[in-house]
């Protein structure tokens, strides 16, 4: 299996990439996908790529992408009502964005993929086929754009329909599928496929039928030239039992083609020395400036104002993947140290959500919870906690952590994924050699969670300057796109000089 480490330099230099995602940045956000999608074709893009985002016409995109114009109009197969395509060209003028639209499939407002109660929308099949079908009129010049790509890159289950249809096509350009989590798989039945009017040869074990079953994220896992996940540990893991979700088997037949790649972030967005969200800019040279964050958001929340408080944070899906559940069980162990703070920012299963209620209002003063999402709030508490707890139980890549490591707020993670990848463990040898960067545990419990609290409690209580260097050891670790970029290069052109058999051609 290749790893990032990897450098291509030989072969076809691709100038083309249609990037397909099902959210994107700043148009419309619900997970890391959109953070990734707003921020590496802009990367990209700065390497002289001709790079155009695509993604659904939700009307919350619409709204903040406007103005559009429509730039042709199509018929798909499956929905009776024109399928229209607008574009919005991004100030820089090198990154063009379409929405395909069509409202009785997109036109809805909320979540992307859920209703109003958190259940999946009864027609996600149809309407990412829909949106599948598009980007491949647009991948083989078919939808009147005068634009052909030489590479797709798609982006989880909502896009894993096109790899599958564009092997299907002689003349095709070489296709990308990246893997952001493989828990998500995109599966419905049999009658599903036989609606959708899917091509015959697509259903059998070797094509997109998972145990009777249609599943779209095998759609790009089996067909695309070359597969990737967010994290090189991510990429080892999904060969396993434990986190390949049945599909370990095929991944491990098609590791040759699977790299590894860590996403980055945008420093543009995420900088405290910039940042308009917060209330005093900062860096590394200028720590000290951090205290007046952390005072301004416990008067904010209503926290105690101690600015000798070890104050934690949280932001993220209220899950157990997210390990919330063992945040939760040493709540109340925690919080007997009055020098304890924390603050959790996010939403998710109501279970959970009412638990982490319920213990802040046993604990005023000490804890705040806030259901939802604020973005501005959420770079708030990046600049104003001391610790940032991400105990996933996995974790493809992970980006919480790498904002804490750039607002010098020290990560506490399980050691998976991409957090594995990203945080190096303090510990006797990586003081000695000045490595460390925040606190690693190896067993995702609420013990291992509950010793690994109090190491960090311990240690940010030592006199003298030790907490101030492995804070900003960490706020100098460099995790921008320029490096992933780079690297997704490189795969664009293994891509298109070695593309990959088609397992159900029938000729």
């Amino acid at each position: 299996m290749t790893s990032s480490s990897s450098i291509y330099t030989q072969g076809s230099s691709p100038k083309r990439v249609l990037f397909a995602a099902s959210e994107a940045l700043p148009l419309i956000k619900t997970g890391g996908l959109a953070d990734v999608a707003g921020s590496l074709p802009p990367a990209l893009s700065a390497l002289d790529l001709d790079v155009r985002l695509v993604l659904p016409a939700y009307p919350e995109a619409v709204e903040h992408a406007i103005p559009l114009k429509t730039v042709t109009t199509l018929r798909i197969s499956g929905v009776s009502e024109p399928v229209r395509i607008l574009e919005q060209e991004q100030i820089d003028g090198n990154l063009h964005v379409y929405l395909i639209d069509a409202p009785s499939m997109f036109g809805r407002p909320g979540n992307p993929y859920t209703d109003a109660s958190g259940r999946p929308w009864g027609d996600n099949a149809q309407r990412f086929t829909l949106f599948c079908r598009t980007i491949v009129c647009i991948a083989l010049d078919q939808a009147g754009l005068g634009w052909h790509p030489d590479v797709v890159h798609c982006n989880d289950w909502q896009t894993g329909l096109v790899p599958a249809l564009l092997a299907q096509e002689w003349d095709r350009p070489a296709t990308i599928f990246t893997i952001h989590n493989l828990s998500y798989q995109g599966t419905f039945d049999l009658s599903t496929f036989v609606q959708l009017q899917l091509p015959d040869q697509l259903w059998s074990p070797e094509g997109v039928e998972f145990h009777n079953q249609l599943s779209f994220i095998k759609g790009g896992l089996v067909f695309a030239d070359w597969l990737s996940t967010v994290s090189p540990t991510y990429a080892e893991e999904i060969r396993t039992a434990e986190f390949g979700y049945g599909l370990e088997g095929l991944l491990d037949h098609r590791s040759d083609r699977l790299t590894g790649v860590l996403n980055g972030i945008d420093y543009q967005i995420w900088n405290p020395s910039t940042d308009s969200n917060i209330t005093q800019n900062y860096d590394a040279t200028s720590f000290d400036l951090k205290q007046v964050n952390k005072l301004a958001l416990q008067q904010e929340l209503g926290l105690n104002q101690d600015q000798e408080a070890l104050l934690f944070g949280n932001i993220g899906r209220m899950v157990e993947q997210k390990g919330i559940d063992m945040i939760i069980e040493i709540l109340p162990q925690i919080m007997q140290n009055e020098k304890v703070q924390i603050v959790i920012l996010g939403s998710g299963e109501e279970q959970l959500e009412q638990a982490l209620l319920k213990a802040a209002e046993d604990h005023p003063g000490q804890a705040v919870v806030k259901i939802g999402y604020d973005e501005e709030l959420a770079h708030r508490i990046e600049a104003g906690c001391d610790c940032f707890l991400m105990p996933s139980r996995f974790e493809p890549c992970g980006l919480n952590q790498l904002f804490s490591l750039r607002y010098g707020t020290v990560p506490i993670v399980n050691r998976t994924g991409g957090l594995a990848d990203t945080v190096t463990d303090l510990n006797p040898s990586s003081m000695l050699d000045e490595s460390a960067t925040g606190f690693v545990f190896d067993n995702p419990d609420a013990n291992s969670l509950l010793d690994t609290v109090n190491r960090a409690i311990e240690f940010y209580q030592r006199p003298g300057m030790w907490w101030e260097k492995l804070a900003t050891r960490g706020m100098l670790q460099d995790f921008s796109w320029d490096s992933s970029a780079s690297h997704y290069l490189d795969i664009y052109r293994m891509a298109v000089d070695n593309p990959a058999k088609n397992p159900v051609a029938t000729t």
